[in-house]
């Protein structure tokens, strides 16, 4: 069958009611995307049909103090915490980042997918990552490299719901975050997570502060082998030290020098469709970048196609390779420099 025939089956016994042939068929349709290499949408589906059944179990009227109680109330505080739930087609090839970097994301990838091969010599596999360095470096899309390599759903943390003002519920909240990473062996992706870090500057009782981060050290230790937890920070700095030494993991983000910004003018033009007008003042431009983040360089980069393509439209010239006003793009790497006062 294709996966069209799969759609169709369940649509059919959808409107009909029909649970039991529902739910054969939806696994069926999760094998066989499985098959075809359609990993991520297998992933989804897989989430899509366990959320469903749970839902199930808890739904109707549920007794006060009951384990379907506790287990509603539970689903719906996650929600809050969790921005977003996602797989990725992200690889290594998407990430432009120095050879250093990229050797340590091969690896961690590597250890995970030789788990067997590890465990045959009672080897721990790393689990726990911290990314760091300025903003616009690389460090979230990496989070999306070791997502869509791995295909594991990844869980994008509400690190402002965490962290509560009181200090009691955010160790709560991130028991329960690292309970459902532990069930469904999945990656969980904090971002600015140097805002744990800063408890210490609360105006709380410093015997609470120490309580929440010794339940994130409990919560490292005892995390299964098959979850991953990936922390960004802008500002390494303000971890907690004993933080700091339970990561597997440490891998610092630069800002690009010429060489990296000459790779993602590579990557983001690979596809052929445009090229410079005038290719022999792209160096200078380069050289004038230095000090910009990735994303920085290649937005003002895209913003320059953009505004070229409809120079070029409201002239009725249509080229095959549409051409890049240089001197344009110029223009926004000095305003970009200006606005971030580079």
């Amino acid at each position: 069958m294709s996966q069209f025939d799969y759609i169709k089956e369940i649509a059919r016994f959808g409107l009909e009611n029909d649970q039991e042939s529902l739910m054969s068929k939806l696994n069926e349709l999760i094998e066989h995307s499985k098959k075809t290499k359609k990993v991520n949408f297998a992933i989804q589906l897989q989430s899509i049909l366990k959320e469903s059944l749970a839902k199930q179990k808890t739904s109707g009227l549920t007794k006060f103090g009951s384990d379907a109680y506790h287990q509603r109330i539970e689903d719906k505080e996650l929600s809050d915490i969790i921005l977003e739930k996602l797989t990725s087609d992200y690889s290594l090839d998407n990430l432009v980042a120095e050879d250093k970097i990229i050797e340590q994301l091969h690896f961690f990838l590597k250890e995970h997918t030789s788990i067997k091969l590890l465990q045959q010599f009672d080897l721990p596999v790393s689990n726990k990552v911290l990314l760091h360095g300025p903003s616009g470096c690389g460090k979230t899309l990496a989070s999306y490299v070791i997502a869509g390599e791995l295909k594991k759903l990844m869980y994008v943390v509400n690190l402002g719901a965490i962290v509560s003002s009181k200090l009691g519920d955010t160790s709560k909240n991130l028991a329960k975050l690292f309970r459902r990473a532990a069930s469904e062996e999945c990656i969980i992706f904090i971002d600015e997570f140097d805002s744990i870090g800063k408890l210490r500057d609360y105006n709380q009782d410093h015997g609470e502060m120490k309580r929440v981060v010794n339940t994130i050290l409990q919560l490292f230790d005892y995390l299964p082998q098959k979850s991953i937890v990936i922390a960004a920070t802008n500002q390494k700095d303000m971890i907690d030290e004993a933080l700091l030494r339970r990561f597997d993991l440490n891998i610092a983000f630069p800002l690009p020098d010429t060489d990296k910004i000459k790779d993602l003018i590579n990557l983001t033009l690979k596809s052929g469709q445009f090229q410079f007008d005038k290719p022999r003042s792209v160096n200078a431009i380069v050289k004038k970048a230095v000090g910009l983040s990735y994303y920085s360089i290649q937005k003002t980069l895209i913003t320059a196609i953009k505004r070229s393509i409809f120079e070029q439209d409201r002239e009725n010239n249509k080229p095959i390779a549409t051409l890049i006003n240089t001197k344009l793009w110029s223009d926004l790497v000095d305003d970009e420099k200006i606005a971030l006062n580079k």
